[in-house]
C-alpha cells in the first residue's frame, strides 16, 4: 500500500473479520499480490526483501497465523500473515529443528 492510512484501514478490515486474501485483492498496489490475494508463496531467506526476511523468518515477530504489521519498505506499506514455516516446530517455540 502506498500510505500508512491505507495499510491501517486494511489491518482494521482484517481485524474485523474480513479475510486477508479478500483485503489484499481489494487494496494491494502490487499487481501480483493483488491477483494472488497477498499470497507470496513459499520462499527462502534471501529471496525477497531483507525487511521481509527479518519479519517472516522470526517466529517472535510473526507467529504463524497472526497478521503482523504494518511496516514500511521502499516498496510501500505491508502486512504479513505467515501461514507456515518449514524447519521449525511449534513444540519448541519456533527454534530451528536439528
Amino acid at each position: 500500500m502506498s500510505s500508512e492510512a491505507d495499510i491501517l484501514q486494511a489491518k482494521k478490515r482484517i481485524d474485523n473479520g474480513e479475510r486477508f486474501a479478500q483485503v489484499a485483492k481489494a487494496l494491494s498496489i502490487c499487481p501480483s499480490s493483488k491477483q494472488d490475494g497477498g499470497d507470496l508463496g513459499v520462499f527462502k531467506p534471501g529471496e525477497l526483501n531483507t525487511a521481509f526476511d527479518r519479519i517472516c523468518f522470526n517466529p517472535e515477530l510473526a507467529p504463524v497465523g497472526e497478521v503482523v504489521g504494518p511496516f514500511k519498505t521502499h516498496f510501500g506499506w505491508h502486512l504479513f500473515r505467515v501461514d507456515f514455516r518449514t524447519g521449525f516446530s511449534n513444540d519448541d517455540d519456533g527454534k530451528k529443528n536439528q
